[in-house]
């Protein structure tokens, strides 16, 4: 009934170790029950557990909040699509990282499986975020403006000096309209080919390539976001929607901020570099690294509530979707579909790299 005694790195395989993390070790024989109790005890993981399954449920009660705004849709109606998407890719992203912690000393082989799913669960979280960018930060996204009488547009967009405007990046359009989304995917199966490569080559610098490979999903999901930031906003200064939409930048940097902290803590191994052994519990950098990237998580999902608010609260604006929409509203194909063929992609990715971590660890 006794736990199993934690050990130091000249105790278990080089596979295991991290480094400068010099004790807090369990070796990888653990059964599934062992596993499990051992979040209640102090071991080099504890921390790696918590910090990313706590933050499941501070996540869902911010999101949930949105479903009892005023003018809100029912929570299963089309609108409402991209943004389930999203819940379900943060969702399995901060179960799947935790759970990787937890359960990774059963074996060698589960150890990988577990951080290859880890990976997967990265990939599907950033195409979830480019379907709620595409619908609710889309310059264009199923929203179409209303004609006055006269059957000309009616110009609501605020001219702000040194912003572009809307029809300024045609090519842009063209991007967001016809490429965004097949790029999106495709580059997370990139993210997750290469994170799965770094655990059965590149070792050596295999940090900095983790680091580096998600940060182009980034680049290319922040692209809508980018495009807004630099126009005008296309809300008029006296609806109650510009007042809503003006907190989106400031969010957005605050994503971004988050993002390149927890990038520098992956990467340099602060602090357990300046004293290796003193952090192998609590405070290391993977510790932070957790908490950056939910912060940054946090300040995402504000900044898309933010131009989802907006879109509910203007008049001149009409939802998706509409025979007149440059771009249909989203539907089951468009959203579910999407998130479930890239998933069915991930999964026999990671069949694949399984299978070949236990023809090299099975044995052992």
């Amino acid at each position: 009934g006794q736990p199993l005694p934690l050990l130091s790195d000249k105790d278990v395989p080089p596979r295991v170790t991290e480094n400068f993390i010099l004790s807090g070790y369990r070796f990888p024989n653990y059964s599934l029950r062992d596993c499990l109790l051992s979040a209640f005890r102090p071991t080099n993981e504890t921390g790696n557990f918590w910090t990313h399954f706590l933050p499941i449920f501070i996540f869902a009660y911010y999101f949930l909040q949105m479903f009892s705004w005023d003018g809100a849709p029912d929570a299963d109606a089309p609108f409402f699509y991209p943004m389930w998407n999203y819940f379900i890719g943060v969702f399995c992203l901060l179960l799947a990282s935790s759970m990787a912690h937890l359960l990774n000393s059963m074996s060698l082989v589960v150890r990988e499986v577990c951080f290859f799913v880890d990976y997967g669960t990265i990939s599907a979280y950033t195409v979830g975020s480019s379907l709620a960018y595409y619908y609710y930060i889309h310059p264009r996204a199923g929203i179409v403006e209303k004609e006055d009488k006269n059957g000309s547009c009616l110009d609501i967009n605020h001219k702000r000096k040194g912003f572009l405007s809307p029809n300024a990046m045609p090519e842009f359009n063209l991007f967001f309209e016809t490429y965004y989304m097949p790029c999106a995917c495709v580059i997370a199966i990139i993210c997750v080919l290469s994170c799965c490569n770094t655990r059965q080559r590149w070792r050596e610098h295999r940090y900095i390539i983790r680091t580096l490979v998600f940060l182009l999903p980034f680049l290319i999901s922040s692209t809508p976001v980018f495009y807004r930031v630099l126009t005008r906003s296309p809300y008029s200064t006296t609806t109650p929607s510009f007042a809503a939409s003006i907190t989106m930048p400031n969010f957005f940097y605050r994503h971004s901020l988050w993002l390149l902290v927890s990038a520098l803590f992956n990467i340099s191994k602060f602090p357990e570099r300046l004293a290796p052994g003193r952090f192998d519990i609590w405070g290391h950098s993977h510790q932070w690294f957790h908490c950056c990237t939910f912060l940054s998580i946090l300040d995402e999902l504000h900044m898309i509530q933010a131009e989802v608010r907006a879109i509910l609260l203007n008049p001149d604006f009409l939802l998706p979707p509409t025979a007149l929409s440059r771009l249909p509203g989203p539907t089951i194909a468009s959203t579910y579909g999407v998130m479930l063929l890239l998933q069915t992609t991930i999964v026999s990715i990671i069949a694949c790299f399984s299978w070949h971590a236990n023809c090299i660890y099975g044995p052992q």
